[in-house]
């Protein structure tokens, strides 16, 4: 699986171009993750704890994801659905009253915190705070015939991968988190094409205030 995963890394990056990023965006990255990453230390033991406690499943989730360039990278985050969810259902993103998501789970995700550990990815250089998010390696939809296809099928990947992928994005902030992946695309190739350092700062600003209010799982407005 792994050599069918790099090989299918190889055949993108061969398709892929990459951007140029704003030149201050990579150091906002590495201060602003290792800030965060010492803050949040605390946080994450209560996180672990509280995760443990629910089910005794695992702490965190670990996943492949596709990066820059076709490029992948491993990221954790917080589990937040039950044990061996992939094994039983496939990887599939969440859907509104999603009855794999836990109690604990449910909070982490509305604020966001089970994306505590990307930070590390952030700090790494596999990410940055804005951008395209990262996809799964090997995720699929359905398609408008209700067939279930690979992402690598909808127009847009490939371009959207010429930057970093983001812990935050357009899409993510603007458009319904149920939106078709066509849709999304359009936000990311859109971020693509303004990229700036202002607006970076913009989008990471409204996101910490999604954060605060609790918002990131309302699948209607966010702001």
């Amino acid at each position: 699986m792994q050599s069918e995963n790099l090989s299918a890394a190889f055949a993108i990056a061969a398709r892929s171009t990459t951007i140029r990023e704003p030149w201050l965006k990579r150091p906002l990255d590495i201060v602003l993750s290792s800030l965060m990453l010492i803050v949040s230390a605390p946080v994450w033991l209560l996180i672990a704890l509280a995760i443990k406690l629910e089910d005794g499943g695992p702490v965190f989730y670990v996943q492949e994801r596709w990066g820059r360039g076709g490029t992948t990278f491993t990221v954790r985050k917080f589990r937040t659905m039950i044990p061996d969810s992939d094994k039983r259902y496939g990887i599939l993103q969440a859907r509104a009253n999603d009855n794999r998501i836990t109690r604990v789970g449910a909070f982490l995700r509305a604020t966001g915190m089970d994306e505590l550990p990307q930070l590390i990815n952030i700090w790494k250089g596999d990410m940055s705070f804005v951008g395209p998010r990262a996809l799964a390696v090997g995720e699929t939809i359905l398609d408008a015939n209700g067939n279930r296809i690979a992402y690598e099928q909808v127009p847009g990947f490939y371009e959207r991968m010429a930057v970093r992928p983001g812990l935050t994005s357009v899409a993510t902030i603007f458009i319904p988190k149920d939106s078709h992946p066509r849709r999304k695309f359009r936000y990311d190739l859109l971020y693509i094409r303004n990229l700036s350092f202002g607006l970076d700062i913009w989008l990471i600003l409204l996101s910490f205030w999604i954060s605060f209010r609790g918002k990131w799982e309302t699948r209607g407005k966010k702001t």
